[in-house]
């Protein structure tokens, strides 16, 4: 599979981006149209941003939720992987998972060309990037690392939760089990509105995007302040204060 590589002056290659699946191509292309994201191509791959994210409608049957990075040489970085996972050779890289059980997929081409905006602009809000529930924090930060993502940002593994990025700045969120009091969906995307995300979620509402979880957990008067809705192939999206 050949990636669509646009010649925007601005426009950079993009190693790490986001797969969802779908059962229905026409749906998924209409929800993420909805939400205001921005088709890139208009055939296979069908890559769509909201201004920071990229992400790829998959329709392959064989296609699941997860994360695809690209790179022409895999090989040293396959085989420090092979020390912590099982990894499978593909016709087109490899696949492998991580402790969330999240799949990974290991391209051996060229990423997407992609021009990142400052601020991300779907109805979802502000891209606050890639979220992880893991059985075991300290193996995810392992493979991570020997994927790039070797800068941490905030937290640990004794706090129970680490946020990483990448070169690229790719922000990727870890949480071990038990620290979310709410359905989780590996992987996800997380959008962090601050005071403006009942504002967010009421726009939602009106774009009659379906909500899979309302939560008021973390609100002391039991009101709905933070959601979690699904594309129609189940990547889940939280929507969320903070």
């Amino acid at each position: 599979m050949s990636y669509f590589r646009p010649s925007a002056l601005k426009a950079t290659e993009m190693k790490t981006i986001v797969q969802t699946p779908t059962p229905d191509l026409e749906a998924s292309l209409s929800f993420y149209s909805d939400l205001g994201f921005k088709p890139i191509t208009n055939s296979n791959p069908h890559l769509l941003t909201d201004g920071k994210v990229l992400m790829e409608v998959n329709p392959d049957r064989f296609a699941r939720a997860g994360i695809k990075m690209f790179s022409d040489d895999w090989g040293d970085t396959v085989d420090k992987l092979k020390e912590l996972t099982a990894v499978t050779k593909t016709s087109g890289g490899y696949i492998l998972s991580d402790f969330s059980g999240a799949w990974i997929y290991l391209m051996n081409s060229e990423g997407p060309a992609h021009e990142v905006t400052e601020v991300s602009y779907s109805a979802l809000g502000n891209y606050a990037g890639i979220s992880l529930e893991s059985t075991d924090i300290q193996k995810s930060l392992n493979l991570f690392d020997i994927l790039g993502f070797s800068n941490i940002v905030m937290g640990s593994v004794e706090q129970g939760f680490v946020v990483t990025s990448n070169e690229e700045g790719t922000v990727l969120s870890l949480m071990k089990p038990g620290a979310c009091p709410h359905l989780f969906f590996n992987p996800s995307l997380s959008y962090f509105n601050g005071t403006k995300n009942v504002e967010i979620i009421d726009n939602l509402r009106q774009l009659n995007i379906p909500i899979t979880e309302e939560i008021t957990h973390f609100n002391p008067n039991g009101d709905v302040d933070n959601i979690i809705v699904r594309d129609p192939g189940g990547f889940g999206f939280f929507v969320f204060s903070d």
